[in-house]
């Protein structure tokens, strides 16, 4: 492989096993997979800088991500918050320590938050104000529903993992025209990650994003530790995979890196 000499990962999850999980979670992780880990990971792998993306079995804890992402200026973060309890929320501080959006972890719900809500406006306003984003975890056939309320909620909106297309959409399924639309509005970014989870499908999606918006709005991850998916892949393998669907250098230079490090780190990138 020939890659670009900036590279940025935009997803990627660290946790310890005496994290408090949710009820219920969706996963629960037998093993830690700690700031050394990750950090280790980027170094074998040539990766400048990453992303700590929330993960949905924490909740709203997001100690460990602030405490790791404010010792290390390789990382930002984002978080789970509830807006039940935004006042609860030191955004001030968490700001200062790297982190710069929230997650929402909408995957597996049987009955979708109401994100029109007052509660939710109040938690977009204050994202916005402090120049925030919001990255959308859901399966990609509510997208069409949640996309508009989101475009103007106020915060900049990530899609994760290219939009969460069942592992037998094509490209014209429900949600990919408005993802394209928003992208091309200047309104959403797309990370392209997570095709171990879509399935073979997940290549022709990057390419039709690719072909309709464009490389400026796309992040390359990982999506490390593959939760549920441990031992079926290793990060190598998702540089691999992007490396080669990307042929255009310039393309692949971007969405590796420039396009990351001026969204997640525009203090870099000036």
């Amino acid at each position: 492989m020939s890659l670009p000499s900036l590279m940025v990962d935009a997803h990627a999850h660290i946790f310890t096993l005496d994290m408090p999980l949710i009820d219920n979670p969706r996963h629960c992780p037998a093993y830690s997979f700690t700031l050394d880990d990750y950090l280790a990971q980027l170094n074998s792998n040539h990766v400048d800088y990453g992303v700590i993306a929330a993960a949905s079995p924490w909740g709203d804890y997001n100690d460990y991500t602030r405490a790791c992402v404010k010792m290390t200026p390789r990382l930002r973060g984002t978080v789970i918050l509830n807006p039940e309890k935004l006042d609860q929320y030191p955004l001030d501080a968490m700001t200062q320590e790297g982190i710069l959006g929230i997650r929402l972890p909408f995957i597996g719900l049987d009955k979708l938050p109401d994100i029109r809500s007052p509660q939710y406006r109040r938690l977009f306003g204050a994202l916005a104000d402090h120049g925030w984003h919001v990255h959308l975890h859901v399966e990609g056939r509510h997208i069409p529903e949640l996309l508009p309320h989101l475009e103007n909620a106020g915060p900049r909106l990530v899609i994760d993992h290219l939009g969460r297309p069942e592992p037998d959409a094509v490209k014209d399924a429900p949600a990919f025209r408005p993802i394209a639309d928003a992208v091309n509005r200047g309104k959403a970014w797309v990370k392209a990650s997570c095709g171990y989870r879509i399935g073979a499908i997940a290549g022709e999606h990057l390419l039709a994003y690719l072909q309709e918006c464009g490389p400026d709005s796309l992040f390359w991850a990982s999506d490390c530790p593959f939760v549920g998916h441990e031992g079926e892949l290793e990060f190598a393998d998702t540089i691999r995979w992007l490396d080669e669907l990307v042929t255009d250098a310039q393309a692949r230079s971007k969405i590796f890196g420039a396009n990351a490090l001026a969204f997640y780190f525009p203090e870099l990138a000036r």
